[in-house]
């Protein structure tokens, strides 16, 4: 992403999702101090040669979770977010404009890892609640008041390429499969090395948010809608650095 295209998108983001927060109706029973980060870091671990993804919330980190709707059409999503300055193609996406995104997520109403049984109950299809990772590429959205959605693309282009981990949506999205542990105030992850391109000199930033699915009219048949993305941020309750301006740099373990 262009430096000037990418300041246009954090001033949009900022703009439109200062009150949302307090204003999406769906969103405002999760603004609580789970999603207050007060602190993120990513550490790389040279004895494992692995990155340690971390956020530090004010309350306990991953205690609140979304109440289902029975339905994908209107899903709830919680999230805490490390936006980043990788390349799609660190992540195994093909080359496309917008920000890499790890999202750390919990959404009862879909499961959305069909390679995962993250809670180890030898069924595939019903842990979608669990904390778990997705990488995204996040782009401007006007049509949700968070102003980003996950990016989409028309199914039949055959030139966009995804990750073997994608759960074959035509979004950026991939379900990583990666380990996301809580413990008291933090939720935390590991990323192998490799799985990033071997980067390790990436910047980031730290974000809670509370996002909704669109499964409605065309998206039934997963084709791109005119009135709401798939899965679009409709309120931001934390970025760590203010301003996102992704200040925060790889750190190395001491």
């Amino acid at each position: 992403m262009y430096p000037s295209l990418k300041t246009t998108l954090f001033a949009f983001v900022l703009t439109t999702s200062a009150v949302t927060a307090q204003t999406h109706k769906p969103a405002t029973a999760y603004n609580n101090a789970d999603f207050k980060v007060k602190a993120a870091s990513i550490i790389y671990d040279n004895t494992l040669d692995m990155l340690i993804f971390e956020m530090k919330v004010e309350g306990a980190a991953g205690r609140t979770v979304p109440k289902g709707v029975g339905s994908m059409n209107g899903a709830p999503v919680l999230a805490y977010v490390f936006p980043t300055t990788l390349k799609p193609t660190d992540v195994g996406f093909s080359s496309t404009e917008g920000i890499v995104a790890m999202g750390l997520t919990s959404h009862p109403d879909m499961d959305d890892t069909p390679l995962w049984d993250e809670n180890n109950d030898g069924i595939f299809d019903n842990d979608g609640v669990v904390w778990h990772p997705h990488w995204v590429v996040l782009t401007k959205d006007s049509r949700v008041p968070g102003g980003l959605s996950v990016k989409e693309f028309k199914k039949e282009d055959k030139a966009v390429t995804l990750p073997k981990t994608a759960p074959g949506v035509p979004m950026y999205f991939d379900s990583p499969g990666y380990n996301v542990v809580t413990q008291g105030n933090v939720i935390r992850m590991g990323v192998p090395a490799y799985r990033v391109n071997n980067q390790k000199d990436f910047k980031f930033d730290a974000v809670s948010c509370y996002m909704e699915m669109n499964m409605g009219g065309d998206h039934a048949h997963h084709e791109m809608s005119a009135t709401k993305p798939t899965l679009g941020v409709y309120a931001v309750y934390t970025v760590l650095s203010g301003k996102l301006t992704l200040p925060y740099t790889v750190t190395a373990k001491k």
